[in-house]
């Protein structure tokens, strides 16, 4: 070692300096997050490079991040048992009949989805299988097509149960059942801005629709479903009421979905039960190797203190909690577009939590702010990796259908700011449980 003392500043520089440029190389973002840390611990006199193996395997000491895998895991099982399948013919009893019938297809089943899986890349790759072929063969614009597949996917981690919120809980010390509680409407307003503006798109464009479904067709399809629409029954409410944890609600949402998939439905087979676990574990991987490299970053951040000395000039703004509320989303938003959002909260999130503290901002409605404007990222250039999944499903370049999927965005924005103004529309389910119950 070099023996030498790193101020904040110079580390600072460092830490930045060579993530920012290892992205520019399209390094994946968890190598990057490690490989910028690794010059701190070697030159830093006081620390030492088996502080950084430290660090990252200490992320992994949390009994909460366990819910992680398992939501993962409960998703695949519920696409190896036929459950998607059931929750389409659903959908499409309730709203094929709309304007655009099959692209409301879509949204309503990102809303049923999300209910079960948590994971908006699950849901991007799913659903683009599904419907973006069917949607170009009924006359929709392959833009279009991918645009709200995408789009609709981010609904997966603002309706609970989501994996962010897990991840957001964990770290910064928030109740995941207020989350859970909190998302529930922003969730669905934005589900419902999704749909108004497939409404407008079909009127404009002339896109086909189906035939209403009859009473009977509607309670049959939902009969059929409600088995798999339980799920999110049981992954909040056993939280709420303090029958499980979140990472036991997790384990619990796992052996539901196995024994939908393997005794109710019976699709799946042993083949699927291993591409299921195959699935979950290179996805698992990924998300927690993620978490590990960026506990390790956003160490070295507070190690520094560096986050105190970005927020001194911000702080003396004198910003309500309103403007402050805006200024946070912004920075997500943007983060959003280079960085996935798990190491986004580990590191950002810690260093805008002080910040949203110091102007009285209720920590849930800071949290689900956060989580929201981070979805939006997972469709914005240039990182935007449910779009990129479509994209690549749809074999279609991401520039030919980013003047579509910024029109979409442009009402949820206006949701995220409803969301801003008024924190009572997030916080207005968590308040109805007594202090202590969350």
């Amino acid at each position: 070692m070099s023996g030498a003392t790193l101020d904040p500043s110079t580390a600072a520089l460092i830490l930045f300096g060579i993530f920012f440029g290892l992205m520019f190389l399209r390094v994946p973002i968890a190598f990057a997050l490690g490989l910028a840390c690794l010059p701190i611990f070697i030159l830093e006199q006081r620390l030492d490079p088996q502080n950084l193996i430290q660090e990252t395997f200490n992320a992994y000491n949390s009994f909460i991040l366990l819910a992680v895998p398992f939501f993962l895991l409960t998703a695949n099982l519920m696409g190896a048992g036929g459950i998607t399948d059931r929750l389409v013919r659903f959908s499409r009893a309730l709203v094929g009949h709309f304007p655009g019938g099959l692209a409301q297809v879509n949204v309503v089943l990102s809303i049923f989805f999300a209910g079960v899986s948590g994971s908006s890349t699950a849901d991007a790759a799913s659903q683009s299988k599904i419907f973006i072929e069917a949607q170009v063969k009924e006359g929709y614009d392959v833009s279009f097509s991918v645009a709200i597949t995408a789009v609709s996917a981010v609904l997966a981690v603002i309706i609970p149960p989501s994996i962010l919120m897990i991840v957001w809980g964990g770290v910064l010390s928030v109740s995941i059942g207020a989350l859970m509680l909190a998302g529930i409407i922003p969730g669905l307003l934005i589900g419902l801005a999704q749909m108004a503006t497939v409404h407008a798109y079909a009127k404009r464009r002339g896109y086909p629709t189906y035939i209403r479904a009859t009473l009977k067709e509607v309670l049959v399809s939902a009969m059929v479903s409600l088995p798999a629409l339980f799920t999110p029954f049981i992954i909040i409410g056993g939280k709420i009421f303090g029958w499980f944890t979140a990472t036991e609600s997790a384990c619990i949402a796992v052996l539901y979905a196995g024994a939908l998939s393997l005794w109710v439905y019976r699709e799946m087979n042993l083949k699927g039960l291993y591409v299921a676990l195959r699935d979950t574990g290179k996805l698992s991987a990924v998300a927690l190797f993620c978490v590990g490299t960026a506990s390790a970053f956003g160490w070295l951040l507070a190690y520094y203190q560096i986050p105190k000395a970005l927020l001194e000039n911000v702080a003396a703004w004198g910003m309500g909690p309103t403007l402050t509320a805006f200024f946070i989303a912004g920075v997500f938003l943007v983060v959003g577009c280079f960085l996935d959002a798990i190491p986004a909260i580990i590191i950002v999130g810690t260093i805008l939590q002080p910040l949203a503290q110091g102007v009285g901002m209720d920590p849930v409605h800071f949290a689900i702010v956060g989580i929201v404007s981070l979805a939006f990222g997972l469709v914005t250039p240039p990182y935007g990796l449910c779009l990129m999944i479509a994209c690549a499903i749809a074999k279609v370049r991401m520039v030919d259908v980013l003047k579509d999927t910024i029109i979409m965005l442009l009402p949820m924005l206006a949701v995220l700011a409803a969301v801003i103004v008024w924190p009572s529309m997030s916080l207005f389910i968590p308040r109805l449980f007594p202090p202590g119950t969350l």
